[in-house]
């Protein structure tokens, strides 16, 4: 039965989780910028894990889902140490990761900084850098001029309402890029990334790939794959992937 409960990370701001017990290596999922750990591609890797007995921990990074703090508040850095505040509290042992989008750069971050405890990870159209890749360098020079005067920037977004990138989320997105070097993991690496992606490039994955230093890295491009990568037929590929890291049968 999965037990949920919230952790003081030491300032005040509580950090919800929710926890499945079971067998090791843990699944840890860790949402996108601005997602929450009740998406469907968490809840249902949560339903497999529950099925093959395995242990599995959900979260939300502040300002993300039923966390306290302000979402404004936050940026690379902060929500990497709120994953590992949750992880340290509530988990033992060997962990696969699991990141989606934003997620998958918070996975790299923390597989890099626990190589003894990291034993395999999984990325979901994967997003590290976004902050300068795919916010920064997309601006016009007129938005870039906006944001550095007033700290903030309202941008539209598809999936809701608009959300407010602000100024110290992309200066504290430089201190954790991670594409302009070689990523030193030796874990398996799988990254399923779709070409109609119209958030992150495809070619993010390739680059990523090109990246790590460790020889177990797979790409798997899903041709009508979009950036959610929710639909029945891509949520059994994430539990087969997952599976197949954990020697157990995905299907």
């Amino acid at each position: 039965m999965e037990q949920g409960g919230r952790l003081d990370r030491g300032d005040g701001v509580e950090l919800a989780w929710a926890l499945l017990p079971g067998a090791g290596p843990t699944v840890v999922f860790l949402p996108g910028f601005n997602s929450d750990m009740q998406g469907s591609k968490a809840t249902v890797l949560r339903d497999w894990c529950a099925a093959q007995g395995r242990a599995m921990l959900r979260l939300d990074y502040s300002g993300h889902g039923a966390s306290g703090g302000a979402f404004t508040d936050g940026g690379i850095g902060r929500w990497l140490a709120d994953a590992q505040a949750v992880i340290a509290r509530q988990t033992a042992g060997d962990l696969l990761l699991v990141g989606s989008s934003m997620g998958g750069w918070i996975a790299l971050l923390l597989a890099r900084a626990m190589p003894d405890r990291v034993v395999g990870l999984v990325g979901i159209a994967a997003a590290p850098d976004f902050t300068e890749r795919l916010m920064w360098q997309s601006m016009a020079p007129a938005e870039r001029a906006l944001l550095e005067a007033q700290g903030f920037l309202d941008v539209p977004s598809e999936y809701g309402a608009p959300y407010r990138i602000t100024l110290g989320l992309i200066r504290d997105g430089r201190d954790h890029l991670l594409l302009d070097a070689p990523i030193p993991l030796t874990c398996p690496v799988r990254l399923l990334q779709g070409q109609c992606d119209a958030d992150v490039p495809w070619e993010t994955a390739v680059r990523l790939a090109e990246r790590l230093t460790g020889a177990d890295v797979q790409v798997c491009l899903i041709k009508d794959g979009d950036h959610r990568l929710s639909r029945p037929q891509d949520l059994a590929l994430l539990t087969r992937t997952v599976g197949a890291l954990l020697g157990e049968d995905g299907g």
